[in-house]
């Protein structure tokens, strides 16, 4: 890397009401435009909200929100955050660097620090969730976070295919065994809605959810649809307009999810 990032210390504990962790088994599954719906359906619902991104290697948060070339300022609270166009409060390591296109050759114990260090050095202000996107897997990070933050409730991230709920098995396993409370499952690519027809086709599979449910007693909070306008938004970087054009996105999502964060 060209630079090394140093943030300057604060000591304060960060003002923040409750945190949200999101979690997957492996890449590939959508986690991080979970991650950004998660935080638009509570900022839509009228909280002040945070998305810290864990995923150092791999992270998708700013270009999902459209941020770039965002300027970051040492205040006397700690490093400032960029701000979404609803108002979102965003830390990645992407938003600090050179060259966002640069990869991150660290070993687990430095990323694990930048995480610590985007938790408790920064300028978060008054938050009621805090919405962190963990990478991929049981990794260090993901260790770290569970470790050194009270996460009040985790969402788990999956698509309907056999394997992928085998590899998110261990997931859940890690949270249950860290004693990280489970919010619920996130069914993501769950089918595909026709332009002709307008019938769902489950590609993958259907229910696959409810054998989790079965086995581990976690409940589904939604499905979201293979979408091609979905993509179309995060690769935009206009993620934040698609609840505002999707009609099934309330009734498929975010109010499942809503719920569930309000009996959280």
């Amino acid at each position: 890397m060209s630079q090394v990032v140093n943030i300057d210390m604060k000591k304060e504990k960060p003002d923040i009401k409750k945190i949200i962790a999101v979690m997957s088994g492996k890449g590939g599954v959508g986690k991080s435009t979970v991650t950004a719906l998660v935080a638009t359906s509570l900022k839509n619902a009228g909280h002040e909200v945070g998305i810290l991104d864990a995923d150092i290697t791999g992270p998708s948060i700013p270009k999902l929100f459209g941020l770039k070339d965002v300027k970051l300022f040492q205040t006397d609270k700690g490093l400032s955050t960029a701000k979404t166009v609803t108002g979102i409060k965003v830390i990645s390591l992407n938003l600090l660097l050179e060259n966002e296109g640069e990869p991150v050759i660290w070993r687990g114990p430095m990323l694990g620090n930048m995480v610590k260090q985007f938790y408790e050095d920064v300028d978060w202000g008054q938050l009621d969730y805090l919405v962190v996107d963990l990478p991929p897997g049981t990794s260090d990070v993901t260790l770290t976070v569970m470790d050194s933050m009270t996460i009040d409730g985790l969402v788990v991230v999956s698509t309907p295919q056999d394997l992928v709920h085998l590899i998110v098995n261990k997931s859940i396993v890690m949270a249950q065994k860290m004693k990280t409370p489970i919010l619920g499952l996130v069914e993501n690519m769950s089918y595909f809605k026709c332009d002709q027809c307008e019938q769902k086709h489950y590609l993958f599979g259907k229910g696959q959810g409810e054998i989790l449910f079965e086995k581990y007693g976690i409940k589904t909070l939604g499905s979201l649809p293979i979408d091609k306008d979905l993509s179309s938004f995060g690769d935009e970087g206009r993620i934040e307009l698609y609840p505002n054009t999707n009609l099934d996105f309330e009734e498929q999502f975010s109010k499942s999810f809503l719920k569930a964060v309000d009996e959280m």
